[in-house]
Parts: structure tokens; C-alpha cells; sequence
């Protein structure tokens, strides 16, 4: 089993030595718990990739201090981006009319990623932007790409590890790839065990899902993976008009390398099967409620549960489930608290014994859109 540490002075220093001897560390951010290392260095990135088992061609967020660090790795010489900007700069000279049919407003990138970065961060929002030839981050955290994926998380103790380093973190999910995100130091040990140098212990993430990831590289901004900050927050910092023009409608099936984490068909699975959009139980499944399940039935389909606390709730009500069988994200339909207890739920449910989980819709709209992208994925 890993080392697990408390938070202090010490921890974050000793912490900070095995990241620059290239080892790789439990590091806690508000969204979850990250799978550190020193993120120019391609053979801890390599330590990384090994550990959670994670396909080679799957990009690594990179973590930094300050904004000016970040700005020292990008490339946004005279790149613009379009894409229906409701404020900002004239349009360049030579891309007004006639230049295209819904060609919006251009504004300069840099303008576009300060105007983000003040809005957003610290925080969970991770920037897809065009690598600078300079850049010393790893290729192999880059996956090759043209393009690398940076933020600035909203933990005083990333922030701190980060500062201790003197370099950029790169840190995934601290998991096996596809299998669900840590959320608690424990999650981390027991899905990781000696993979990982040490995990520093910094309580539960607040946040409980990854960053919303969003494109810049492209000519107009493109949601890649949903999250905590929506694409409504984005249009309303950027002045969009229409916050759906954000959303990427093709999440990546493994076909084409992405250019950013989280955005396999297949990442966030219990090793149990999900049914979505559940309206009442079979017998044998487990509940993953959301809002009130009071009324909720149980099927009567004779099935026999792994374990047996279980083996008798063949009819009835979802009410009647023993407490491993039934987990609610929110009783009154709060999607902060849904968000947060998503995936220590699933992970508690996955070990209930049971043939299935049922999960009850979840509205599709603000957070709910990221909680469902998870479930959906889960359940491919």
C-alpha cells in the first residue's frame, strides 16, 4: 500500500523531492485526486501512463502556478478565434464581408484565454491551446500533439506542490484509465496500491468532477468535455450569444487521437453495467437515485443477489433496498451535491453485490450535462 501523508509543510516538501527524482504523486485538487509528476519529464510522464494503464495517445492536463507560466508554453501569435463574440475587437481587416457565410466577430486569442483566466482561475477549467516550438513540456504528455492542455486548480495544496517543484504537474486522475475518478485519499490506495510513490491526504475534493475542458486551438471555441463550469458560465464571460455553439457533439470514440483527457467513449466505468434513465428496479439491481425515489418499485423478477443481505428483495419498493443497495446523489435534486457524491457513490454501489445499477435521469441541463456525460460513459 502507498504511503499516505497529512497535509503539511513537510509532507509537501518531501512530496516535492520525489517528483523532481521522477517519481509520481497522490495530489489532491478540487475537481479529484491527480496522479502527479513532473510534467517535462517524459519518463515520469511514462511512470504515469503505466500506472493507470491509460491508452498512449490520451493527453495529459498540465498544471501551473501562475498564468504567466502557462503563457511562456503557448503559441498565440496573431491567432483569432470566431464564433459569434457579442463584444471585443473589430473584425481584422480582410475577414469582414463576403469572407464566409457566418463568419462572427474575431477577437485576438490571448484576449479570449485572459478574459478566461480571470473569470475561471484557480480553478477547474482547463484550456486546450496551440503549443508553443519553445514548450518543455513532454511530448509524451502532449500524446505528439500540436496542442497542449493547461490550468491553474483552485487547492492550496496543488498550488503549493506545484510552487515547491518549480516545474508544471502533469496529473490525470489518480485510477486505473477507466475506472472511476478518486475522490478521497482512500479511493487513490486502494485503486493504485504501490503504483504510486505517495498520496498526500487533503480530505474529500469539493468539487468531485473533472474540469470542464474547452478547445481554443480551433477557429471557435469548442467544449471537449463538460464540467462544473458550463458552457451557460463561458458564453457569459465571453459574451456569446448562444452557449450551445460550445458544446462538441462528438466526444471521441478512440478513432482519432483526442486532444484532451476524459474524452474516451469508455472512461468512467464500475465494473458493474449501468441502465440509465431508470423509471422503476429490476430485482437484483442497485439504485442510484436522484431527486425523490419514494415511489419507486421493484420489479418482481426472481434474481439472486452475490450477497446475501440481498437475495430477498425480488418486489417491492426501492425504499425497502438495505443501505448498500441504495444510494441518492440529492434528495432534493441539488446538482452541486449530485456532482460532488457521483463517483464515491458508484463506487460504493459497485461493490453492493448487485447484477446491475439502475440510475434515475438526471436533468440535462447546466451540471446535470456533466454528470450525465459521466454516466453515459459509464455505461458504454
Amino acid at each position: 500500500m502507498s504511503t499516505i501523508k497529512v497535509v503539511n509543510d513537510k509532507a509537501i516538501t518531501e512530496a516535492a523531492e520525489i517528483l523532481k527524482s521522477g517519481g509520481i504523486v497522490g495530489m489532491p485538487t478540487e475537481t479529484v485526486y491527480g496522479l502527479a509528476g513532473n510534467a517535462l519529464d517524459g519518463a515520469a510522464v511514462a511512470r504515469i501512463y503505466a500506472a493507470k494503464g491509460r491508452p498512449a495517445f490520451n493527453p495529459l492536463i498540465a498544471h501551473f502556478a501562475s498564468l504567466d507560466n502557462i503563457l511562456h508554453n503557448i503559441n498565440l501569435e496573431e491567432k483569432t478565434l470566431n464564433g459569434g463574440f457579442l463584444g471585443g475587437q473589430e473584425q481584422i481587416e480582410g475577414e469582414g464581408e463576403g469572407e464566409g457565410e457566418g463568419e462572427g466577430e474575431r477577437r485576438s486569442l490571448l484576449e479570449i484565454v485572459q478574459t478566461l483566466a480571470h473569470a475561471f482561475w484557480p480553478g477547474p477549467l482547463t484550456m486546450v491551446l496551440p503549443r508553443a516550438e519553445s514548450s518543455e513540456i513532454s511530448e509524451l504528455a502532449t500524446a505528439g500533439l500540436e496542442t497542449i492542455a493547461v490550468r491553474i486548480p483552485d487547492h492550496p495544496v496543488a498550488r503549493d506542490l506545484i510552487t515547491a517543484c518549480g516545474f508544471p504537474l502533469v496529473a490525470p486522475s489518480a485510477n486505473k484509465s477507466g475506472s472511476l475518478s478518486p475522490t478521497t485519499p482512500a479511493h487513490v490506495a486502494e485503486g493504485l496500491g504501490e503504483g504510486v510513490d505517495m498520496i498526500l491526504a487533503a480530505g474529500a475534493c469539493k468539487v468531485g468532477l473533472e474540469s470542464t475542458v474547452l478547445d481554443l486551438s480551433g477557429d471557435r471555441p469548442v467544449i471537449l468535455r463538460p464540467g462544473v463550469i458550463t458552457a451557460e458560465d463561458i458564453a457569459d464571460v465571453l459574451g456569446l450569444d448562444d452557449p450551445h455553439s460550445l458544446i462538441n457533439v462528438d466526444s471521441g470514440d478512440g478513432l482519432q487521437a483526442p486532444k484532451a483527457p476524459g474524452i474516451l467513449l469508455k472512461h468512467y466505468a464500475p465494473d458493474t453495467p449501468l441502465r440509465l434513465s431508470a423509471v422503476d428496479l429490476e430485482a437484483g439491481e442497485a439504485l442510484l437515485a436522484f431527486g425523490s425515489d419514494k415511489f419507486m418499485g421493484i420489479k418482481s423478477v426472481p434474481f439472486l443477489c452475490k450477497k446475501k443481505a440481498n437475495r430477498d428483495m425480488t418486489s417491492g419498493f426501492a425504499r425497502d433496498l438495505p443501505e448498500e443497495m441504495r444510494q441518492n446523489l440529492s434528495e432534493e435534486g441539488d446538482l452541486h451535491e449530485a456532482a460532488a457524491n457521483l463517483f464515491a457513490m458508484l463506487k460504493a454501489l459497485d461493490k453492493a453485490g448487485a447484477k446491475r445499477i439502475a440510475v434515475m435521469a438526471v436533468p440535462e441541463v447546466g451540471l446535470g450535462v456533466a454528470i450525465n456525460d459521466r454516466l453515459r460513459r459509464a455505461a458504454a
